[in-house]
């Protein structure tokens, strides 16, 4: 009864995942999540190929790595990780990501290599948290702070990936990032409006 009575719920319940093959709880937004992880950087997506992603690591937020071309290993089977059809070519974002150090049993198939758990010393990106943020024009925005749960995308203002950096390093907190996430979107472009208005006036 008990199990029909969830399924019931997690079918009606807005913003729950939507496969029961994924059993994780969510850990948090990406404020919360973010300490937890082996390394965190902004970076590009160069090309995809089975379950994984090719990342140009453009900034190192924490942590390093030994290059710039990173392989992260998203979704297949019941790996609580995101599709990796969120992540095309071309698209910037800032990862916070586990590396993995030990073979899975059965998570390397040689008929289909495209498709596994990962190789050691490659990189896993999970779903359980705001383990990710879109990136562009220097501003981030996705689960970055006091998010909904399972909500990878909430309505937000982006907020400077600086900003978001100065947090990592300790120089900022999450109350900061919060405030700016709030900000009203028309009077912050007013405000850049009428700085390059200025900046133009001095030429």
């Amino acid at each position: 009864m008990w199990s029909r009575l969830f399924i019931c719920l997690a079918l009606l319940t807005p913003g729950m995942p939507a496969s029961s093959q994924c059993e994780c709880l969510w850990q948090g937004s990406f404020v919360d999540v973010q300490h937890t992880a082996d390394l965190v950087i902004a970076g590009e997506v160069i090309t995809g190929k089975g379950n994984s992603i090719d990342l140009h690591v453009v900034r190192h937020l924490r942590g390093s790595s030994a290059g710039e071309i990173l392989r992260i290993w998203l979704k297949t089977g019941d790996y609580c990780r995101p599709q990796a059809a969120l992540f095309p070519p071309g698209s910037a974002w800032v990862m916070a990501l586990h590396q993995i150090d030990e073979d899975v049993p059965g998570g390397f198939d040689p008929g289909t290599p495209n498709i596994s758990y990962g190789r050691i010393g490659d990189y896993q990106l999970s779903s359980c948290g705001g383990y990710w943020l879109s990136l562009g024009e220097g501003y981030v925005s996705g689960a970055l702070v006091q998010s909904p749960r399972w909500v990878h995308e909430p309505k937000m203002t982006p907020v400077l990936l600086d900003l978001v950096a100065a947090f990592i390093e300790g120089k900022a907190d999450a109350n900061a990032l919060l405030e700016a996430s709030r900000e009203d979107p028309a009077l912050r472009e007013l405000m850049l409006d009428t700085r390059a208005f200025l900046r133009g006036g001095d030429q």
